[in-house]
């Protein structure tokens, strides 16, 4: 329950205590500081409270980005303030002061100050993070005479809160496809949305299905199933940005949204790989290792996106000439949208990955998808690498500490890595990029059944045993969690490729896709600021060189039973993630984030 207390003395024809039951505030008031912290007392321990002045003017989308985004611990605008159930404590001992305090009984400003406003100073004197958002042209103010209140509601009047509430529901960095082909009708569905009810986490779910359908349609291998499951495809992604768009329009983030909107669209876009990989076998063609390979290809490059993100979370301004001329080029309109194309957004992705499916074959899908998603990531990482050489910065603990979470080395890892640490000459990029090549080299190489997979996966376990041997504090370290995802990934791929069982690589799909998940899993719980999923999580899924290991192993030992392996592993380690994912997303302890970083 949330409550509002309008504090002062009414000013006849305000609108405010209206506008605050709109937004879902039961409504009290109170004539001065210590009649507030009266009432304050007598409220219910949990929800949402906010105190107001009776002579606040502004737009009501003003007061909600004050006051109900549940993102923050407290928030406030000009003449408002208002804090969750972990400030309550802070605000109640604030508000005590200023009823003790002389003349505290009076909520007239004081130095021009009024009462919520003070109150918003104190909770920051306690170390109360208090989010104050930017109102750009929104109104919010409380005036003094009557002149100035009459301006005030002219200027209320000259701005149309609706249209800006609209406009800032779409996300403030996005791709070329979805600002100019999606988001100008999507935001009008969001506030469709809004209006009836509807929350983020029903239209997310919504999209989950559609695209679902789109790869049941998909592996139908019919041309008029490739139509409807492109048709489908695109009517998911208009859903996906519609939920986001409702979320920032209405404020309704959640913890449970968190989680849906961090592994919907993985889960969307490789359930999609899979109805084609099954459409195509229908017709004769199997494309298992191209969709797997494309799956692999995503993942890394998305990888690589979080590492280098996160070891510079706390750098300071990139001031490398790599990064000037970037900003050089962000001046130059056109610049701007031709870069966010070739990295090849999810918007322009989705796009292509419709339209080929309508018009050729699952092969040339994917085939064209593995060419434009490899120049992508080329171009993104030769940025990063120059920006990362040519930088001056030192990496920061918690840096550090979210790329030694994202390599997540398992036990034998765990147990070796303090044993070579004297032995560590190379940098540790390049001892990670030494073992996955070993691995994959032996792999590739020797005839398959032979012991070469299994002696390359314990060349592998020492070599990345040695580049987390110590801190990820080195320049190019970012390239550590990137150089394990391919490495893992890419000989799960090989062997299930070389396989005389024709099901090993739909096996080795379900896989990766296991382990995928649980790698975006721990992206977005350390972007939320939770942490890395717990130790004993990583260890019963083995780490990736415990995983690295095991399939080698198995591929050697039960050649026959490999696909069992595979699947039995998929299971076991889908099981095991998920149960701990959903325990930690649907707690009372998750954040409550939505992604406003760059498209994936």
């Amino acid at each position: 329950m949330s409550t509002a207390i309008v504090t002062g003395q009414p000013v006849p024809g305000s609108p405010i205590e209206g506008e605050l039951r709109t937004l879902g505030f039961d409504v009290r008031t109170a004539s001065d500081a210590a009649e507030a912290a009266a009432l304050l007392r007598t409220l219910p321990l949990t929800g949402r409270v906010a105190l107001v002045d009776a002579g606040f003017v502004g737009h009501q989308h003003a007061l909600r980005l004050g006051l109900t985004d549940p993102r923050f611990p407290a928030g406030a605008v000009p003449g408002a303030v208002a804090v969750q159930d972990a400030s309550r404590t802070a605000l109640t001992r604030a508000l005590e002061a200023e009823a003790a305090a002389p003349g505290g009984a009076d909520t007239a400003p004081r130095t021009g100050t009024g009462l919520p406003d003070r109150l918003a100073g104190a909770l920051q004197a306690e170390g109360v993070a208090v989010h104050r958002p930017e109102l750009g042209t929104l109104v919010a103010r409380v005036p003094l005479a009557p002149q100035e209140r009459s301006e005030a509601r002219q200027a209320v009047a000259a701005v149309d809160d609706e249209a800006i509430r609209l406009r800032t529901a779409v996300k403030s960095r996005d791709g070329f496809f979805t600002t100019y082909c999606i988001s100008p009708y999507s935001r009008y569905l969001a506030r469709w949305c809004a209006r009836r009810g509807l929350t983020p986490n029903q239209v997310t779910t919504a999209s989950l299905l559609t695209a679902l359908i789109a790869a049941g349609c998909a592996a139908t291998g019919t041309r008029g199933g490739f139509v409807a499951a492109g048709l489908l495809l695109l009517l998911s992604f208009v859903l996906d940005c519609t939920d986001g768009q409702l979320a920032r329009y209405s404020l309704q983030y959640s913890t449970l949204g968190a989680w849906l909107d961090a592994t919907f669209d993985r889960a969307k876009e490789y359930a999609y790989y899979a109805g084609l990989a099954l459409g195509a076998a229908r017709g004769g063609d199997d494309v298992w290792a191209l969709a797997l390979g494309a799956m692999v290809l995503q993942t890394c490059r998305h990888v690589v996106d979080f590492s280098f993100n996160e070891a510079n979370h706390d750098a300071e301004a990139n001031t490398s000439p790599t990064a000037a001329l970037s900003g050089r080029l962000d001046s130059v309109g056109w610049t701007v949208w031709l870069r966010r194309m070739i990295v090849l957004p999810i918007g322009e992705r989705w796009a292509l990955i419709a339209v080929l499916t309508a018009v050729t074959t699952p092969r040339i899908t994917f085939a064209v998808l593995l060419i434009g998603c490899a120049l992508a990531a080329c171009y993104t990482t030769a940025g990063r690498l120059l920006r990362s050489l040519t930088r001056k910065a030192r990496r920061t603990d918690r840096a550090a500490q979210a790329l030694a979470d994202l390599a997540d080395s398992g036990p034998l890892a765990e147990a070796l890595a303090p044993r070579l640490r004297s032995f560590a000459k190379l940098p540790a990029p390049a001892a990670a990029a030494l073992g996955g090549v070993i691995l994959v080299a032996v792999t590739a190489l020797t005839p398959a059944g032979s012991v070469g997979p299994l002696l390359g996966a314990v060349a592998y376990v020492l070599c990345s045993s040695l580049a987390v041997s110590r801190p990820l504090t080195g320049a190019l370290d970012w390239l550590v969690p990137p150089f394990f995802r391919a490495a893992e990934y890419g000989v799960i791929l090989l062997l299930a490729a070389r396989a005389d069982d024709s099901g090993a690589l739909p096996a080795a799909f379900g896989l990766v896709a296991a382990v995928a998940y649980h790698h975006y899993d721990t992206v977005y719980r350390i972007r939320g600021g939770s942490g890395a999923p717990p130790r004993a999580l990583v260890r019963a899924t083995g780490g990736h060189e415990g995983r690295v290991l095991l399939v080698t192993a198995a591929a050697l030992l039960a050649p026959s039973g490999f696909t069992v392996a595979l699947t039995v592993l998929a299971v076991v380690v889908a099981l095991v993630v998920l149960a701990e994912s959903i325990r930690f997303w649907v707690s009372a302890g998750a954040p409550a984030v939505h992604d406003e970083g760059e498209p994936a």
